[in-house]
């Protein structure tokens, strides 16, 4: 058959292939430029951004786990100014649609920072991480709170005008209530899942093996868990999702996809094998091919039952 169809749209986010790179994992892409052709990419979303440049936290931040890894990297990044000013230059040089991660310690900082994107046509989408502490209501996560999720989404949709993904954490009760209020607030499409909080000791020492004492699992051994959040998100909600967690080959993305994702993001995977985005976009194409499967379309949320 001649080459399947690997085009997607999200939420009317038009992207050649549904494989994109998660934020944190790939930098500012031009970290990735002489190992990957960035142009296959179907989007990159870079580095989580604050309004003022964040130090994160001190190390040790990292550390190798059964089936992945823990890090408490504290959302390190050179702030709104220095990216306009310094990152996006090269980004804007891209053929690849370019999301920006975004966070903040209120709403009104969330606000901003999509306010001040908005004026950059460049960036074709925001993601935005509710995985952050409110601080002005005790510490709590929004991702915690469908109440407080659904405001961060206002927030950012009032503010901005092109693609809206909401990242949601995998640290709740009922992931699908926090989904369902990004879906009524704007959100275009939501995102999951984000790191699961974790912890590893030094049993000769007896201290945390992270500064931070706590930090964020990802890799394959969360991949079960994000694949069943996908999947009931996928079921809850009429936006498109994104599925997070774990993917580390083209076997592993078509479980998401088949389990409802519309697209999927590589995360912990690039720091193993920095071409293994490519690596995966040729893997779903081949299995197309092998199943006689036209497009990838036809694939998502195809889960049969027994």
């Amino acid at each position: 058959m001649t080459s399947p169809d690997l085009s997607v749209d999200i939420g009317g986010l038009a992207l050649r292939n549904p494989v994109m790179t998660a934020s944190g994992t790939f930098g500012y892409a031009r970290e990735f430029d002489e190992l990957v052709d960035l142009t296959r990419l179907g989007a990159v979303i870079v580095k989580g951004l604050s309004l003022q440049p964040t130090k994160g936290n001190p190390p040790p931040r990292i550390v190798e786990t059964a089936c992945g890894m823990l890090n408490a990297i504290g959302l390190e990044n050179v702030g709104i100014e220095a990216f306009l000013k310094y990152k996006l230059p090269f980004l804007k040089t891209l053929q690849t649609p370019v999301l920006v991660n975004i966070y903040g310690v209120d709403i009104s900082a969330y606000a901003a920072l999509a306010e001040r994107l908005n004026q950059e046509v460049t960036v074709a989408g925001v993601e935005v991480n509710i995985s952050c502490p409110n601080v002005k209501h005790g510490g709590i996560a929004f991702g915690a709170d469908a109440h407080a999720a659904g405001e961060v989404t206002k927030a950012v949709r009032t503010k901005f005008q092109r693609h809206v993904m909401v990242k949601l954490s995998p640290n709740v009760t009922d992931i699908t209530q926090i989904a369902k209020s990004a879906e009524a607030n704007g959100a275009d499409s939501v995102s999951l899942i984000n790191t699961i909080t974790g912890m590893a000791i030094d049993i000769h020492t007896r201290r945390p093996k992270l500064a931070n004492n706590t930090g964020g699992l990802s890799g394959p051994a969360i991949k079960p868990v994000a694949v069943r959040m996908v999947w009931q998100v996928a079921r809850a909600v009429k936006i498109p999702v994104v599925g997070i967690g774990g993917i580390m080959c083209a076997e592993d993305a078509l479980e998401f996809i088949i389990a409802g994702a519309s697209a999927v993001q590589v995360g912990t995977a690039n720091f193993i094998n920095p071409r293994c985005t490519l690596e995966i976009i040729d893997g779903i194409a081949d299995y197309l091919r092998e199943k006689k499967i036209a497009s990838i379309k036809e694939l998502v949320g195809s889960l049969r039952s027994y």
